[in-house]
């Protein structure tokens, strides 16, 4: 699941509306891909009507995924009149990592009336362009760069999750009162008095280290190049004289690498876990002292960053190292953790030893603001309500 829009569909559906979801079959950001049926499968979730729409598998972020790219909006502009016909929607959401698929919900649309809004989870194409180092004038970074500045121009409302990026999107066409920010969130649900447990692999392994005494630092999510996980276990190489653990829980094209890495030079301080189903986060989470998130020192990230992961560690009242630079630092304005310059192991060790050297007590103080901040402006119901708010002062 992209939980995303997952979320904001759910609680729109609870509001009384009725929501429809058109969705690749296959996507990086799932742990698990739908059962398909043909070219295209109806399910429905939640009281969410989804249509998978059958796309070939990738790895990674070359040529295989853009192959995605085209299958999915090849095939739902093929699809358009028919899920038109189906759905009959009075407002339409192009919601994506890449501006493409703005286009097949441009043409939907005009079929049915319909409002057009343009939400924006990265800058493409700038992100292939900074992150990947993909030249301007590659012939898929013009096309994505056409696509985006269309995207701009024909939406009524500019979504960004964000907040840094109205410049760049009038630099590009879209004019200043189409924007709105609205960030990632958690679903407060998940949080509850008795949450999935976590599985029983990582229950053993977490007991076992506690019942060493060991000081438990957690990083959850994606193991990509982005992520600059190599600082994290370098870090970790340098308090092997401590009883202290880093625990990375997820998958990614970095994982295995970063697995030999830690066993070529026998850390024995570093342990790597399988990604755990996200109702089961809240409890996973609870068995961590402290908790990590970092990002390679980019200047994409000036615009503003909303990682999911952070999310949930501040509703699990956790504190946070935050190395990021960013336009944005939640952990410093809600004061939940400690904000550190990005890919520094230096700078990680300092504050690992800062926690460590706090009561149990101290630790969960400054966690609770983070908890605080979080359910005051990150609750998915709130911001599902914010998003219809948008539409209501557009009208």
């Amino acid at each position: 699941m992209e939980y995303r829009p997952y979320y904001l569909a759910r609680e729109w559906v609870r509001m009384g509306h009725a929501v429809a979801v058109a969705a690749a079959s296959v996507s990086h950001v799932r742990t698990r891909t739908p059962v398909i049926r043909g070219t295209v499968t109806r399910e429905t979730i939640d009281g969410i009507r989804y249509f998978w729409l059958k796309t070939p598998d990738y790895q990674g972020n070359g040529i295989a995924r853009a192959f995605n790219i085209f299958v999915f909006v090849g095939r739902l502009m093929q699809y358009r009149k028919r899920l038109s016909r189906i759905v009959r929607p009075n407002v339409v959401i192009a919601s994506s990592t890449y501006p493409l698929d703005m286009v097949p919900a441009y043409f939907i649309a005009r079929l049915c009336r319909a409002r057009l809004l343009f939400e924006v989870h990265d800058l493409w194409p700038l992100s292939p362009i900074e992150l990947g180092s993909m030249s301007k004038r590659h012939p898929f970074i013009l096309l994505m760069q056409g696509a985006e500045n269309w995207a701009y121009r024909k939406a009524e409302i500019v979504v960004s999750m964000l907040p840094h990026t109205r410049d760049h999107m009038v630099q590009h066409g879209m004019k200043p009162e189409k924007f709105v920010h609205i960030p990632n969130g958690v679903d407060v649900e998940e949080w509850g008095d008795e949450p999935q447990a976590m599985p029983e692999e990582h229950k053993r392994a977490l007991s076992a280290l506690k019942a060493r005494r060991h000081f438990l630092l957690g990083y959850t999510g994606a193991h990509g190049l982005a992520n600059a996980l190599d600082c994290f276990i370098d870090a970790a190489f340098q308090l092997q004289k401590h009883p202290v653990t880093f625990v990375l829980v997820g998958q990614g094209p970095e994982k295995d690498r970063l697995k030999r890495k830690v066993q070529s030079r026998q850390q024995t301080n570093v342990i790597f876990l399988p990604p755990v189903e996200k109702k089961a986060m809240p409890d996973l989470l609870q068995a961590m002292d402290a908790l990590y998130v970092g990002l390679k020192d980019d200047p994409l990230f000036r615009f503003g960053v909303s990682p999911n992961k952070l999310m949930d560690y501040m509703m699990a009242a956790k504190p946070v190292i935050y190395a990021i630079r960013a336009g944005n630092d939640a952990v410093a304005e809600s004061r939940c953790g400690i904000s550190i310059p990005p890919e520094n192991p230096g700078e990680i060790v300092r504050a690992v030893l800062n926690f460590m050297s706090r009561t149990a007590e101290s630790r969960r103080k400054i966690g609770r603001r983070g908890k605080a901040f979080v359910l005051a402006n990150h609750d998915y119901r709130i911001l599902a309500k914010r998003f219809l708010v948008s539409l209501e002062r557009a009208a």
